[in-house]
């Protein structure tokens, strides 16, 4: 979700988000990493990865590319030290700058894959991005961009009907935002326009028999804790209410007869 933030906000979002991060790539990379493997790219690949937070995924890429050269770039210069760090000892192989998502420094044609991983939505153009992207990427080079969608997100059972949460509250931060919450179905357009060709989508599926219980419920922890503020704001709720709500969806992740699933589309493209 996107958000903005007055500094304590920002320092609860940040911490949160570092969190997030962490409980999201383990929850997603086993289902992530086979279509990586999709990709058609040269031995040496050059990759640059567009909000790469804390460089969660950098050392998964050198599984999947062992010689590749990973460029990650972030608006969060505290994230980018978080990620140098990670990275310590690859510095031959993966540096991270801070970089606009949507006005990068890079020549054209300059990648053979440009990575997004959770970002597109909390940006304010998504058609922008998508553009960008494609001109820093090489004739015959690809896109890999997990564009959340927050209406593809259900749990079952909870005190009330989650559909009441989900279906409600991110069309609200959307609208104070200035971002699309829903964006993850919209991608097929936005790459066509943008003039992409082999345009695919798999889902990477984070439920409760595919991941453990404990990782889905710190994700939904810390999105708590980074967003119920805004989420309040956004949709002129109570606090205590959004709280409320929380504690009912992250209880039904811990219920044992419970189910919950967040599906994230992950949108693939040739420049």
């Amino acid at each position: 979700m996107a958000h903005e933030h007055n500094p304590h906000q920002k320092e609860m979002a940040d911490e949160s988000m570092v969190r997030n991060l962490a409980a999201q790539i383990e929850a997603i990379w086993p289902q992530e990493k086979p279509i990586y493997r999709t990709h058609p790219l040269p031995a040496k690949p050059r990759i640059l990865d567009v909000g790469c937070g804390t460089g969660e995924v950098e050392p998964h890429l050198l599984e999947v590319f062992p010689d590749a050269e990973i460029v990650g770039v972030d608006l969060d210069a505290a994230h980018l030290e978080r990620a140098r760090r990670r990275c310590a000892g690859r510095e031959q192989q993966v540096r991270f700058e801070v970089g606009d998502a949507m006005e990068l420094k890079f020549p054209d044609a300059s990648f053979d894959l440009v990575v997004s991983r959770h970002v597109v939505q909390a940006l304010p153009s998504a058609e922008k991005a998508i553009a960008e992207w494609r001109r820093v990427a090489r004739p015959g080079g690809r896109l890999h961009v997990i564009a959340e969608d927050y209406g593809m997100v259900s749990c079952h059972p909870t005190p009330r009907d989650a559909d009441g949460f989900w279906q409600r509250v991110p069309q609200g931060v959307g609208r104070a935002t200035g971002t699309d919450q829903h964006l993850g179905r919209q991608m097929f357009t936005i790459m066509t326009d943008a003039g992409l060709s082999a345009i695919a989508v798999q889902y990477v599926v984070v439920d409760t028999l595919r991941v453990p219980r404990e990782t889905f419920a710190r994700i939904w922890e810390a999105w708590r804790d980074g967003y119920t503020d805004v989420i309040s704001q956004g949709n002129g709720m109570r606090r205590e209410d959004v709280l409320q709500w929380w504690s009912e969806l992250i209880a039904c992740v811990r219920d044992p007869r419970g189910y919950a699933v967040w599906q994230l589309p992950v949108w693939t493209a040739t420049r």
